[in-house]
C-alpha cells in the first residue's frame, strides 16, 4: 500500500503489518537517510488522485454535507461522486476531452 509522507512512523507501519498485513510503502523526504526519488508512475497516480480530492472539495462541495442521518450521508457522497464520475466520462468518450477538465461547458 502506498502511503502519504504523514505516515513515516515505524510503529504505525509495523502495527498496519502485525495486524493486518499490510505493507506500507511510503516516499522518504528529501532530508531523510536512505532518500530516493519516488517512480514516475506513482508521482503522477499522486498526482491524480490529489487532483480528484480537490475537485470534490471545492467545486462539489463534499465537505459540506447537512445530512441529519447516515443513510442521508451516504446518499449525498454517492451522488457527488456519481456526478463526478459522469461528467469525466461524459469529457473522455463523447467530447475527446481530458476527463479533469470538469468546468468545461457541456455543449
Amino acid at each position: 500500500l502506498l502511503g502519504d509522507r504523514g505516515y513515516l512512523s515505524d510503529s504505525i507501519q509495523l502495527d498496519l503489518f502485525q495486524s493486518a498485513n499490510i505493507k506500507l510503502e511510503t516516499p522518504k523526504r528529501m532530508n531523510q537517510v536512505n532518500y530516493k526519488p519516488q517512480p514516475y508512475v506513482f508521482r503522477k497516480a499522486r498526482k491524480r488522485i490529489e487532483t480528484l480530492f480537490s475537485q470534490l472539495c471545492d467545486q462539489f462541495l463534499i465537505r459540506r454535507n447537512y445530512a441529519k442521518t447516515f443513510e442521508g450521508f451516504k446518499t449525498r457522497i454517492l451522488a457527488k461522486i456519481t456526478a463526478l464520475t459522469l461528467v469525466q466520462y461524459i469529457n473522455k468518450f463523447i467530447f475527446d476531452r481530458p476527463i479533469n477538465k470538469i468546468k468545461n461547458q457541456l455543449i
